[in-house]
């Protein structure tokens, strides 16, 4: 019987305009993590990223960002074949970590009006002092839910799931052509 082969996602896409360029991000691997305050700590230490503590912020050390999503929620993105799960299970603490690198994609969304673009379907403030390099949040985008996160003063990740793909790349295309009139 023949191997299965999975299509990446959004395969080859990229576009935007010259103010919101528009990129897939490189595949990686992902971990919802879920833990009480008393484990952040061990885990921390096993995943060789500190935990943020605070809402809407995020943590980036040895190639893991570590994105805040709740009082007891993150999302872990890293090089693609990290193991998370073994990983978080070195900590000794209790938590759930479930590996869900399959489930997402990352579209990257760069340039001096990628924010404007962004904002054509999401009602997340943008602007720096409000949402700064390395602020991240849950948010919605069109009609599905999505992770935002600023990894630079023109650059941000988003992150939905495969299911969304489509969807949200064309949305973010027309925001970009929109950006720039």
């Amino acid at each position: 019987m023949a191997e299965a082969i999975r299509r990446m996602a959004l395969a080859g896409a990229s576009g935007g305009s010259a103010g919101a360029r528009l990129s897939i991000a490189p595949a990686a691997a992902r971990c919802s993590l879920r833990a009480d305050a008393e484990a952040v700590e061990a885990l921390s230490n096993a995943l060789g990223v500190q935990l943020p503590q605070k809402p809407k912020t995020s943590a980036t050390a040895n190639g893991i960002s570590a994105l805040w999503l709740g009082p007891d929620e993150w999302l872990l993105i890293g090089p693609e074949g990290t193991d998370f799960v073994g990983l978080a299970a070195r900590s000794g603490t209790v938590h759930s970590a479930v590996d869900i690198s399959h489930r997402n994609i990352g579209i990257l969304v760069t340039g001096p009006n990628a924010a404007i673009a962004i904002n054509s379907g999401c009602p997340q403030d943008l602007t720096p002092s409000v949402f700064p390099v390395g602020a991240c949040s849950r948010t919605v985008f069109g009609k599905m839910e999505i992770v935002l996160y600023r990894s630079g003063e023109e650059e941000y990740r988003v992150e939905c799931w495969r299911s969304f793909a489509d969807y949200c790349y064309g949305l973010l295309q027309e925001g970009a052509h929109d950006a720039d009139l």
